[in-house]
């Protein structure tokens, strides 16, 4: 594996462009948060937040919703190290028996969606007696998994960029950005 040219990786967050503020997204958090709250809080869910980009943002959702629930993650991959998908292999699959119980499934991004996608089938088909999906991040475009995917919520629309921060990462770096970057030129 080469090494990383950390050099490069400064200068992409340095040279990056600045989408939302950490400010703009913590009230947008908010927002969505007290979204969900009216709708799931006589649900008794559970919420799996996903790795490693569901990381920030389930953090910060989770001490915003105003009900009692569970709260577990879980980590599964399509790519195994390649750029191409397969079938989704977990790294670890919920810990939490979620039968006959709603699940919230947390992640930073709704890009294309096919792990997103492959995830709430495999809640449904064990039992989930609804699956709903709050992301931090909508991207617009259309090459979505499934025509007109959308997260049932989303704090955040943006548009077709390599973004990265709160949560997201370029090329496994800056998910610590405190606020949501463009890489230039892309």
């Amino acid at each position: 594996m080469p090494k990383t040219d950390i050099d490069h990786i400064k200068q992409v967050y340095s040279d990056a462009d600045l989408l939302f503020s950490e400010a703009e997204i913590e009230a947008s958090i908010n927002t969505m948060a007290a979204e969900i709250t009216a709708s799931w809080k006589d649900k008794n869910p559970v919420i799996f937040s996903i790795m490693n980009g569901g990381l920030v943002i389930g953090g910060k959702l989770l001490t915003k919703l105003d009900f009692p629930l569970e709260a577990g993650y879980m980590h599964a991959t399509r790519y195994r190290n390649t750029t191409s998908g397969h079938e989704l292999e977990w790294k670890v699959p919920p810990m939490i028996d979620f039968t006959g119980r709603p699940v919230l499934i947390v992640d930073d991004i709704l890009d294309e969606g096919h792990t997103l996608v492959e995830i709430i089938n495999y809640c449904q088909a064990k039992g989930a007696s609804e699956v709903k999906t709050a992301v931090l991040v909508d991207k617009l475009h259309d090459r979505k998994a499934t025509p007109g995917l959308k997260p049932d919520f989303a704090a955040l629309e943006v548009e077709d960029r390599y973004i990265f921060g709160y949560g997201m990462d370029y090329h496994g770096y800056w998910r610590n950005a405190p606020g949501i970057y463009a890489v230039k030129g892309l």
